[in-house]
């Protein structure tokens, strides 16, 4: 199996060179570049390419948040993962809203860290516990009824019961016996219909209106 490339943006300097250190002494990673801001975001992440990108909020100049979906528009197939020591819900939800696919807390312990890492390259949302219990406080409110511009096809509901039972897109056409090609284009159009930026995003939508 090939290593999971990883971009890690933090401006503590300590922290940054610790868990640097973690990255490149655990198996099946590779640190591709570890930086104190996010000044030269886009060429970096068109030139490393990375699989998972690892966000400080608090970076000097252009915040982590707003960082994401220049991430996500020059490398549409990087995993950002939020790791910070913010826990409000407005810096929860406009992570999310911006393409994040995970958010943890800067107390995780190292092994919990790594293990959210492999996780998210396997398609899932690792998220901190409390974290994860205000989201769902969030969205266990009364269902609303599906307006019919939020409405998905029998496809793309098949594809978003996928993501909700935690399918990488791979996996997602080996069991619709379609190409991935078509798999992406299918969460394209789910992500317009639902407005949204991240898988996180629609899967946590459809749920709250009531799609799966």
């Amino acid at each position: 199996m090939s290593e999971i490339g990883i971009v890690y943006y933090e401006d503590n300097r300590e922290l940054r060179e610790g868990l640097s250190f973690l990255i490149q002494a655990t198996p099946g990673l590779q640190l591709l570049g570890a930086f104190a801001n996010c000044h030269s975001l886009t060429p970096e992440i068109q030139s490393l390419q990375p699989q998972v990108v690892l966000m400080d909020i608090d970076l000097p100049g252009l915040s982590g948040i707003d960082a994401v979906p220049l991430v996500k528009a020059v490398s549409p197939q990087s995993q950002v993962l939020m790791l910070t020591v913010f826990d409000d819900e407005d810096k929860i939800f406009r992570a999310i809203r911006n393409g994040a696919s995970g958010y943890l807390l800067k107390h995780t312990s190292p092994s919990e860290l790594i293990a959210a890492i492999f996780d998210l390259h396997r398609g899932g949302s690792p998220m901190t516990a409390s974290v994860a219990r205000k989201v769902l406080v969030h969205f266990q409110q009364p269902q609303s009824t599906p307006s019919e511009g939020t409405l998905l096809s029998p496809r793309e509901l098949d594809i978003i019961k996928g993501l909700v039972a935690g399918y990488s897109y791979k996996l997602l056409a080996d069991h619709l016996h379609i190409s991935i090609d078509t798999v992406r284009s299918h969460i394209r159009s789910i992500y317009d219909k639902l407005q949204v930026n991240s898988k996180t995003e629609a899967v946590l939508k459809a749920m709250r209106e009531g799609l799966v």
